[in-house]
This record gives C-alpha cells, sequence and structure tokens, in this order.
C-alpha cells in the first residue's frame, strides 16, 4: 500500500529522509519548524492590520465652553528700576521754563481782562460807587472806580506783570538746573524708582 496518500503532520519528515548534516544526535534532535509554518505572535494591545489606518484615533468628548465664563489673565509681575538723576540740560531746561512761562504770562493777561469784566457786568463797580458816595459826601464829587481801574489800565498792568514773569522764571529756573549740577557732583543726584504698574 502507497504512503503517499496519508497526510503528513506539519514539520514531520518522510520516512526515507536523511538527518540534517552536522547533527550527532539522529532522529532524537528535534528540528525547529521552518518559520512559515509558525504562527506568528501578535502583541496583546496591537491592531488588526487595516484598521485605524484610515480614520482618525478617537478622542474623548471634550465639554463645550459655558459662555460668560472667562478665565482671569494672570497678573503680571511688577517690575521696578531705580534711576539717578545726575545732570540737567541748561538749554532744555531754558526753553520749556520759557514756554512754561508764555504759557502763564497769557493766562494772566486773559484772566484778568475776564475778571474785570464780569465785575463790570454784575454791577460790583457801580455797588463800590455808591459805597464812596455815602462814605466821602459832596466832598468825593462823582468819582467812580472805572475811571480809577479801566480796561485798558488792568490789560497793561497784567502785560507787564506777564513779561516780568517771562524773564524771571525762564532766568530762575536755568539757575536752578546749573546749581543742581553743581551739587549732583557732590551727593550724586536724585534717585528715582520707576515701575510699570
Amino acid at each position: 500500500m502507497s504512503t503517499s496518500g496519508t497526510p503528513r503532520a506539519a514539520g514531520q519528515r518522510p520516512t526515507g529522509s536523511k538527518p540534517a548534516q552536522g547533527s550527532g544526535r539522529g532522529t532524537q534532535q528535534r528540528t525547529p519548524a521552518p518559520p512559515a509554518q509558525r504562527p506568528a505572535q501578535r502583541p496583546q494591545n496591537a491592531r488588526p492590520a487595516g484598521q485605524g489606518q484610515g480614520r482618525p484615533a478617537q478622542r474623548p468628548a471634550q465639554r463645550p465652553a459655558q459662555p460668560g465664563l472667562v478665565r482671569p489673565a494672570p497678573k503680571a509681575k511688577v517690575r521696578k528700576a531705580r534711576l539717578l538723576v545726575s545732570k540737567i540740560d541748561p538749554w532744555s531746561v531754558l526753553k520749556m521754563a520759557f514756554l512754561l512761562s508764555v504759557a502763564l504770562g497769557i493766562v494772566t493777561v486773559v484772566g484778568a481782562v475776564v475778571l474785570w469784566t464780569v465785575m463790570d457786568l454784575t454791577g460790583i463797580f457801580d455797588q463800590v460807587n455808591d459805597l464812596l458816595a455815602q462814605v466821602l459826601g459832596s466832598e468825593g464829587g462823582n468819582f467812580t472806580v472805572q475811571q480809577l481801574v479801566s480796561l485798558g489800565q488792568v490789560a497793561s498792568f497784567a502785560t507787564i506783570i506777564a513779561v516780568v514773569n517771562v524773564v524771571l522764571l525762564t532766568a530762575l529756573s536755568m539757575l536752578g538746573a546749573v546749581l543742581y549740577n553743581i551739587s549732583s557732583t557732590l551727593v550724586g543726584g536724585i534717585g528715582v524708582t520707576l515701575t510699570d504698574d
């Protein structure tokens, strides 16, 4: 009866085949199965082929942001810088003092004119004239305050004061800058601390 029809188990050598060369134990040594016949071992967490390649990994559902709730921004740390004013430029002080004194002079003249106009419109001058007439009587004659302090006199007097202030403030400011520079060489100047708060 022919043995070709009997099925052979996987990895079983036929009866008439020779043992593998180089083995001294004959048929007692078990030959390993060919790599093609071993079942491929998969890791436990491995996915089957073709799964997860065409679609992204599923993420847990995120909670929708609640309207009206805004997270406060973190408070920045306040930075401080300590500086020392060691020198002042007298020329820059002269220019600034001149401009500020001119502005102050204009305000003085305008304020004096507006004040005289308001006193005239409210009747203060008339009340003063009546008071002087009662005090002086007939000896005072027809003396009025407007004759002594007229609008032109007030404007001219305020202009003279404004010009004097411009000269004095400019000169004193520049002199103060020079004196500060001299004193800062001795004591080091004025310390200033700056913050970005």
